[in-house]
């Protein structure tokens, strides 16, 4: 008997989550494109049946495809920035719609204290005094009419990486870092009218969400190594030196065999267009990219956790997307159970030498159950011992758990994205199909030595969360970052030369029982060297890391650094800006600007150009209210 009701709760409980539709009930389908006044489709844009749930985020092309009960249906539109619409709709006729820019201009946006509770403001009021803005040119904190008033958004505090003197610490260790969720998160901050909280900002994050034309590997190793020296733009008299990684293509039809479990939170913090509905668009594009061979599952969970799809051929598209389709959110959450069951499932059906991975969907609230960080991680650390990695895709705002994801991502030897739009999952798991899902080597380090002859200080530009102590680099047993297929991982140092002074060193003192160091002992050809960069990495299946070995000269900087140098300077900076860094020297949004627009280059995506717009905004949003004052 007890048997008997406790199965029945667990039916009963999925039931609220997977509803399939009878046989017999007939739908329609609802077509359409949401555009701006020059006919450019908006992505991203929410089409919702007014009075219900359902609904859907407009594709690259600004183009939608609905699927309702009623033949004719009131539709909500709503796009960030431009005029909310309420339509009707008829099925049988493709809708072309235009919104058109929102009334609320740039600098009539409501100015506020981190934190602080929004209030609503006349026009006439609106203005702010200059003395209410920060100084040294920081953009400010703007609230918006879409943005949630009680807003539990948490993110781990970053102290910036500071200045080292060489002749105390020539060494500086550190994880690599693929991921990507810290720009496209800042992103929705910006086009929400609002500047990113601070902590938001990773700069390692920022640079490695764009693509760099680093050399194809061809040697044994799965990656190729590039390094560029030169003039470091917000301080001239430093060096920056930028270090790329390029990981091996591969093409889809060559990747192992896939076994992949989606674990979708349906809890009742999910209950958004942003969200849930965002979800299901997301993992349809991804089932598109399954072969035959590859196969999925999908767990769910929200007050308890359960299977909503057995282990299923990628033959069987509709039937996945079916399963999809069905999923509601509603109650509370037990994302340690549901982790612990897609686990399970993915070892149930691992796929020796395969891609076996978990695939998190989520805005990482977690209330139920195994939630606090510290457990969380720990059972992550015991899952993948398994084999199965761990895909975090982050969704959602106001109550957005960066800091927690981040952190299963890390230790799940997997990868980290905030899913903002439709164009972005494109982006995330159709353009880097490969370097999301496979991983072509495990926990990959970077050691760097630099020449006291010709170095006296530098600083790891980013990177915070990723800095391991010295001794970690030759440990095998110490997790470190992951190399997707095609990825590339770009990481900046900012260098001070030998002789130069700088204030930058003044709290680092020389020590008194430390003999002064001029050149390296031994070898007098190494004074020509500036540095020496190790690297450590792992097969994806391995326990014993292979070594790699290479020496930047001195005179490196004599070569004229190309666009990737510059582009990845110009992300550098821009994250600087935002976060209002001690160490931006000479940094203006109008010198990021044109060091950016210089350095664009080959731009298919348009990826590098929306990174402009973006600076334009935030400038833009400083210069309005002190235009205002005058």
């Amino acid at each position: 008997m007890i048997y008997k009701l406790l199965s029945f709760t667990l039916i009963a409980s999925l039931m609220a989550w997977y509803n399939p539709k009878p046989a017999d009930e007939k739908t329609y389908t609802l077509e359409g494109k949401v555009q701006d006044a020059n006919g450019e489709g908006l992505i991203g844009a929410t089409v919702l049946v007014k009075g219900t749930k359902n609904g859907v985020a407009t594709d690259f092309d600004g183009k939608y495809k609905l699927t309702v009960k009623d033949s004719c249906n009131e539709l909500n539109v709503h796009y960030t920035g431009y005029q909310s619409q309420t339509i009707q709709q008829c099925a049988g006729s493709f809708l072309e719609l235009t919104l058109s820019t929102s009334d609320l201009q740039l600098d009539e946006l409501v100015i506020t204290a981190q934190g602080s509770e929004r209030k609503s403001i006349a026009k006439k009021d609106r203005h702010i005094k200059p003395s209410a803005l920060p100084k040294g040119g920081h953009p400010m904190q703007y609230a918006s009419p879409t943005t949630p008033q009680h807003n539990t958004e948490n993110y781990a505090h970053i102290e910036e990486n500071r200045f080292h003197r060489v002749s105390q610490e020539p060494l500086s260790t550190f994880s690599i870092d693929v991921d990507a969720a810290s720009y496209s998160n800042l992103r929705r901050f910006i086009n929400d009218g609002q500047a990113p909280p601070a902590d938001a900002v990773r700069i390692e994050e920022m640079i490695n969400y764009f693509d760099y034309d680093y050399p194809e590997p061809s040697s044994e190793h799965p990656f190729s190594i590039t390094a560029e020296l030169g003039a470091c733009p917000w301080e001239p008299k430093h060096q920056l030196l930028h270090l790329g990684l390029q990981g091996r293509h591969i093409p889809a039809e060559k990747l192992p065999k896939a076994n992949l479990v989606f674990l979708v939170d349906v809890s009742g913090s999910m209950d958004a267009p942003n969200k849930l509905a965002l979800v299901q668009s997301s993992l349809k594009l991804l089932v598109e990219q399954l072969r035959p061979e590859d196969r999925v599952a999908m767990v769910v969970y929200a007050g308890a956790a359960g299977v909503v799809l057995e282990s299923t051929a990628g033959s069987q598209k509709t039937k996945i997307r079916e399963a999809i389709d069905q999923l509601q959110a509603g109650g509370s959450t037990a994302g340690g159970e549901g982790i612990k069951l897609a686990y399970k499932i993915a070892q149930q059906n691992l796929v020796k030498s395969g891609n076996n991975r978990v695939i998190l969907c989520t805005d990482g609230d977690f209330n139920v159950g195994i939630s606090s960080d510290g457990d969380l991680v720990r059972m992550i650390e015991e899952e993948r011992k398994s084999g199965v990695f761990l895909t975090v895709l982050g969704y959602g705002m106001g109550n957005y758990q960066d800091h927690k994801m981040q952190q299963l991502a890390d230790k799940g030897n997997g990868n980290h994205a905030y899913i903002d739009n439709l164009d972005e999952a494109r982006k995330t798991l159709v353009h880097e199909f490969g370097g999301t899902m496979y991983t072509i080597a495990k926990d990959v380090k970077l050691q760097l030595e630099f020449n006291p002859a010709q170095v006296a200080g530098y600083r790891l530009v980013g990177y915070e969360n990723r800095v391991l102590e010295n001794e970690d680099f030759d440990d095998d047993q110490k997790d470190a970052g992951e190399l997707g297929a095609g990825h590339t991982v770009t990481a900046l140092y900012e260098i001070i030369p030998a002789g130069v002074e700088s204030k930058l060193l003044a709290d680092d003192k020389p020590l008194k029982y430390q003999e002064k160091v001029e050149t390296p002992k031994n070898n007098k050809n190494t004074t020509k060297e500036l540095l020496t960069v190790k690297f450590r990495y792992k097969a994806p299946d391995g326990d014993k890391s292979e070594l790699l070995e290479e020496v930047v000269m001195a005179d490196a900087g004599k070569n004229k650094a190309g666009e990737n140098f510059y582009w990845s300077a110009a992300v550098a900076e821009f994250g600087m800006l935002l976060r209002d860094s001690k160490f931006k020297g000479s940094s203006t949004f109008e010198s990021c600007k044109i060091l950016a627009k210089n350095a664009r280059g080959k731009d298919d995506e348009g990826y590098r150009a929306e990174m402009i717009r973006l600076l334009e905004a935030v400038a833009l949003l400083g210069k309005k209210e002190l235009r205002a004052e005058k």
